[in-house]
C-alpha cells in the first residue's frame, strides 16, 4: 500500500506539518471503518478527565486496529467529535503523538450532543 498526500500549493489555504488536505491510497486490499470510539475503559467507565479519555481512546483504537491486523500506521482518515471547542488543542496533540507526527486528513467537530461524560469521540478509516 502506498499513501500519497495531496497538498496543492495554489488555490487553497496551506497545509501544516500535522495536517494534510487529502490522502490518496494506492494498492490497498482492505479498508477498515472504525466507529466513533470513546475514552471508556474495558468495563465501559469513562476516564476521569480529558487526558485520561484521550489515552483510553487511542488505546481502544489500537486494540480495534490490531483485531484486523492493523496499526495506527494504517489510519488514512480521522474525525474527532469534541464535547467542547476548548478540547481541540489537547485532542490534536494526542493525535500527533499517536500517529508519531504522521499527517492524515482530519476533521474536528464540536458535538454537544455527546453523552456528558464523553469528552471526545474519534472515528478512523484505515487501509491495508
Amino acid at each position: 500500500m502506498e499513501l500519497v498526500p495531496h497538498n496543492p500549493a495554489h488555490g487553497v489555504y496551506p497545509a501544516t506539518d500535522d495536517y494534510v488536505h487529502a490522502m490518496e491510497v494506492r494498492g490497498a486490499e482492505r479498508m477498515l471503518f472504525v466507529a466513533g470510539t470513546m475514552g471508556l475503559d474495558a468495563s465501559g467507565k469513562p476516564g476521569a478527565d480529558l487526558a485520561e479519555q484521550l489515552d483510553l481512546i487511542w488505546n481502544n483504537i489500537r486494540t480495534i486496529l490490531a483485531s484486523a491486523g492493523m496499526t495506527v500506521a494504517n489510519i488514512v482518515r480521522l474525525t474527532s467529535y469534541l464535547r467542547d471547542a476548548s478540547y481541540a488543542e489537547a485532542n490534536a496533540a494526542a493525535r500527533v503523538r499517536a500517529l508519531e507526527g504522521r499527517a492524515v486528513p482530519t476533521t474536528a467537530i464540536v458535538a454537544t450532543t455527546l453523552v456528558s461524560d464523553w469528552l471526545v469521540e474519534i472515528e478512523v478509516v484505515a487501509a491495508g
